[in-house]
């Protein structure tokens, strides 16, 4: 039997860990956790999160379900196997990961048959972010499900936007993914050209942050992966910047709108693992282009 304000959490890995340790810190509530790893788990035991056997028993047993994985493709297999099986009326279950939109809006509506909410809430900023509860968070769902996860998002995120119905959390996320990609595209051939034509690569970046062309990506992506050259593994991949972006893609053929730019990065994403960078910080496509 559901128990009120239980909080479920499936998917603990880079950015789901520190997010599941701060509702265990903060909420008030229990969190039971569930995770194929389990280090992870193991270290938010330590931080009293209750670990759960299996997907099912989180599902069968919280009243709001967070779920963080690396894609739709992931997050439909564990609806099928697990969560639309549990789906009843009294149970939320909150996307926190970036979908397609269609998938987003399908998964939703076999949810409402079972009289279950849904609603999509993308995470957005870094590892170092989700750790200090400081992530930017998109919101698709109804103001009832809105009011109803927004003190517990608050847990996660300083930024909560409630962006409309079901899906529409996942549009803007995806819209934000898309421009950051083509910003950082434009500092891997800013950095490549200014290189060749015989200035400092730091000198230029300082010198873009100084004006119109500052930006988050330039300060983060730029000057602290690409100057040093550090493309970590484990960080936001090539792999997930290419299923981001194919999002994106995916979305402007739906409304007729044809994606110039996303489909430069695309290629240039296609490269990279080609390259064998799939599993790399996305940012290392500034070796592609420097080629």
């Amino acid at each position: 039997m559901t128990k009120p304000e239980s909080i479920g959490f499936i998917g603990t890995g880079v950015m789901g860990e520190p997010m599941c340790g701060n509702l265990a810190a903060k909420s008030g509530k229990r969190v039971l956790a569930w995770d194929p790893q389990r280090a992870p788990l193991e270290r938010l035991r330590a931080q009293g999160v209750a670990v759960a056997a299996s997907s099912a028993e989180v599902a069968a047993q919280a009243s709001i379900l967070f779920v963080c994985l690396p894609g739709g493709t992931q997050l439909e297999s564990l609806c099928e196997t697990a969560l639309l099986p549990a789906a009843r009326a009294g149970l939320t279950v909150v996307d926190l990961g970036t979908s397609g939109v269609g998938r987003t809006r399908a998964l939703a509506r076999r949810f409402a048959e079972r009289s279950a909410d849904y609603a999509d809430a993308p995470i957005a900023r870094t590892r170092a972010a989700a750790q200090q509860g400081t992530l930017a968070i998109s919101v698709g769902a109804t103001p009832e499900v809105f009011a109803r996860i927004r003190p517990l998002l608050a847990c996660l995120g300083t930024d909560i936007t409630h962006c409309g119905g079901v899906g529409s959390g996942q549009v803007v996320k995806i819209l934000n993914n898309m421009v950051l990609f083509q910003t950082v595209n434009a500092l891997a051939e800013a950095l490549a050209l200014g290189r060749r034509a015989g200035v400092d690569p730091a000198l230029l970046f300082d010198a873009l942050s100084k004006g119109s062309a500052d930006s988050f990506a330039l300060r983060n992506h730029g000057m602290k992966a690409m100057l040093p050259g550090a493309y970590p593994e484990r960080a936001f991949s090539v792999e997930y910047a290419a299923k981001d972006n194919g999002y994106a893609l995916e979305l402007g053929r739906e409304a007729g709108v044809r994606l110039r730019g996303a489909e430069t990065v695309a290629a240039v994403l296609e490269e990279a693992r080609a390259a064998g960078f799939g599993g790399a910080y996305y940012p290392v496509i500034a070796k592609v282009v420097d080629r």
